[in-house]
């Protein structure tokens, strides 16, 4: 089934996995799948690398695993950046023959080890590219908080009503930590003329590691609250970790009563976060 026909009927509930790093590690995910799935979401996404046909074959070996298997809609990232308009066209022939229909169109990230390819330089390319050939649905991304190499708001929202334009149906935001950051970003869509459903990304807080990770990976800003909690437990990874949790549970309350379009949890393929988070929202979404 098709994300924008979920969407259209449900606040949809979704999950993020990655692959294993190799091939045959792919069986030992089947406990966090197991967890995820016994939760009911709507879909799960499997992210994509840079790198070749091995990191291809990897989600797609994952999303027909969560399909076939787990009778779940898959949604599997393609990022474009460092791919030609051949290798591209190969990825959506083997998905189309694996009857995956959900594919988050991603530029990727920069890698100085691999090589940039000309073909796509935006999403909102790769989009218009696969659109007329294929009969995928598309999700784009956004960030409530700016892409760390965007020029400003304005910019940004010029770069996300394009891909909105060319095609993409659902959009699904990089993680925040100020809900209301991410309001203010849906009222902006709505201004832009951005009228798709515009899923929050919620990553829950565990570890100290993840923390600098996240400022240069997206930008995110943390409230002071959410410095406090830091400050206060980032010696102590037991209290970090249900800190996080809790923080993150109260950030998604708050979402789901304000009339927002799902929840998309980052899990970090850590089943205790899955189960933790639908625990405590199982008989509110």
């Amino acid at each position: 089934m098709k994300i924008a026909d979920i969407c259209k009927k449900k606040k949809s509930l979704s999950f993020e996995i990655f692959p294993p790093k190799r091939t045959e590690d792919l069986e030992n995910i089947d406990e966090t799948l197991s967890v995820l799935c016994e939760c009911d979401p709507d879909f799960i996404s499997v992210t994509f690398g840079a790198g070749g046909s091995s990191n291809c074959n990897r989600t797609i070996e994952l999303a027909k695993k969560i399909k076939n298997e787990y009778h779940v809609e898959p949604v599997v990232h393609l990022t474009c950046l460092h791919y030609n308009k051949s290798e591209i066209d190969e990825f959506a022939r083997i998905l189309t023959q694996e009857g995956i229909q959900n594919v988050l169109a991603l530029r990727g990230d920069r890698n100085p080890d691999i090589p940039e390819k000309d073909d796509f330089k935006h999403a909102s390319d790769l989009i218009r590219y696969l659109k007329p050939k294929s009969d995928f649905c598309f999700l784009g991304a956004c960030y409530p908080e700016c892409h760390p190499e965007s020029d400003g708001k304005i910019s940004e929202m010029k770069h996300l009503k394009a891909k909105v334009d060319a095609g993409a149906e659902v959009l699904l935001s990089q993680l925040f930590f100020d809900n209301e950051q991410f309001f203010r970003f849906v009222e902006d869509c709505r201004i832009a003329g951005i009228g798709v459903p515009v899923i929050p990304g919620i990553m829950p807080v565990i570890n100290a590691r993840q923390i600098k990770r996240m400022v240069t990976m997206c930008g995110a800003s943390f409230p002071e609250r959410f410095q406090r909690i830091i400050h206060k437990y980032e010696d102590n990874k037991e209290a970090l970790f249900d800190a996080g949790m809790s923080y993150a549970l109260s950030q998604i309350i708050d979402l789901l009563v304000s009339d927002i379009d799902g929840i998309h949890l980052y899990t970090m393929n850590n089943p205790l976060v899955a189960r933790k988070i639908c625990d405590g929202i199982r008989h509110i979404i």
